[in-house]
């Protein structure tokens, strides 16, 4: 067995960023720059109003109350065909371009007008209440660099930027192969010794989260041949998952089966739990990950192998995921060479610290108690006795329940 983090490099650095493609901006969420997102405009285009008002000339309004006469009116996108001359003023509007030789706004809420004659009441300095031109961005200017996933934010900001396509990475495509004799789809007839496949819906889920393309292979019964055949769809992916067949029973057929298609195995069995039973190696062209066929083992996997090679195939910094520091909040018996990942639900001390609970029963078949965790509790291996109080390291899950 090698350690999870010999296993991490080891998956890792197989992968490497793949090509770029343009798509559409209104398609673009969720994807990863390839190229930098640079302004094709200047936001605001000129000065305009940040508030209702009226638009005038600070030397006018240093001394008030004072009356000046409004000579028309600038509301947002229509400019005032005019100047502000000595003693006069322009009713504007939020957005509204600043007319020619105004230079600051006075709120409406310090004002009264009656026909064209506006009282003003408040002075105003030059510049108040005024969005000079290119406040936002200028055109040229970078909004965000390559690398970056776009959130609704990063979207919004290229909308403004008027940039209705962008260059993103490709997104990798993942078949997914679950294996067994035991196992039918949802809603499928089942019989008296069989049970439900969550194992390929559950990671075409997580591939689709993390940025990927999943390609449902199906499932391939415990028959070499069928695995074959099945395992042959994954031609022109970027990366094959198989879910279970992974260990060395007799129906566990992965290696066996597949050796013959060119399957080359760089490890075999992680010293972790859940997820001893993992294959990495190469199918032809192929990447493959043989993930166990325990449901909670397949996922704990993919959080930790799987969602980094994503990311290095989205041209992202593929970095373990990341740990915080919480409370241990029951006892815990000395660990065996295997990494622990123990689900966990998360509350509060009475400091207000971050307290971490193991559930009493880890059984890598109960999925149910994997979605009710908080974070999976990280033990090293050969980790002594540990009392509740003590510190420990966690993977916060997704949902934690505001402790991110």
């Amino acid at each position: 067995m090698i350690s999870v983090e010999e296993a991490f490099t080891r998956i890792v650095g197989n992968f490497q960023a793949l090509p770029a493609e343009q798509v559409a901006l209104a398609d673009a969420l969720g994807r990863v720059l390839a190229a930098d997102l640079i302004s094709r405009r200047t936001q605001p285009p000129a000065d305009v109003s940040a508030m209702d008002g009226y638009a005038v000339r600070a030397a006018d309004v240093a001394k008030v109350p004072t009356t000046l006469k409004r000579i028309g009116a600038a509301p947002a996108g229509e400019a005032f065909d005019g100047e502000v001359g000595p003693g006069e003023t322009v009713r504007i509007f939020t957005g509204g371009p600043m007319p020619k030789g105004a230079d600051a706004v006075v709120i409406q809420e310090d004002t009264e007008a009656e026909g064209d004659q506006v009282l003003v009441r408040e002075s105003a300095a030059a510049g108040n209440y005024v969005r000079e031109a290119g406040l936002d961005f200028r055109e040229g200017q970078v909004g965000a660099t390559v690398g970056t996933r776009l959130g609704p934010g990063e979207v919004g900001l290229a909308a403004a930027m008027n940039l209705p396509w962008v260059n993103v990475v490709r997104r990798p495509r993942v078949a997914i192969l679950a294996t067994g004799d035991e196992v039918v789809m949802p809603g499928d007839p089942v019989g008296p010794d069989q049970i439900i496949s969550s194992n390929g819906l559950a990671l075409s889920g997580f591939v689709r989260v993390r940025g990927g393309e999943p390609v449902d292979l199906g499932i391939a019964r415990d028959d070499a041949d069928e695995l074959r055949a099945k395992a042959s769809g994954a031609r022109g992916a970027d990366l094959l998952l198989t879910c279970g067949g992974a260990s060395v029973g007799e129906h566990d057929l992965i290696q066996s089966a597949l050796a013959p298609d060119g399957l080359d195995v760089d490890f075999w069995k992680i010293a972790m739990r859940p997820g001893k039973p993992l294959i990495f190696g190469r199918l032809g062209g192929t990447p493959l990950i043989g993930l166990p066929g325990n449901p909670v083992s397949s996922l704990v996997c993919a959080i930790l192998f799987v969602g980094p090679a994503i990311d290095a195939m989205l041209g992202l910094d593929p970095r373990a995921v990341p740990t915080v520091s919480v409370k241990l909040g029951a006892d815990l018996d000395p660990n065996d060479r295997r990494q622990d990942y123990l689900r966990a639900t998360l509350s509060r001390d009475p400091t207000g610290a971050p307290l971490a609970s193991p559930f009493s029963r880890q059984d890598s078949s109960m999925l149910s108690r994997l979605v009710s965790a908080d974070c999976l509790i990280v033990r090293p291996p050969n980790d002594p006795a540990l009392k509740a109080g003590a510190i420990v390291q966690a993977i916060l899950l997704q949902g934690g329940r505001g402790f991110a």
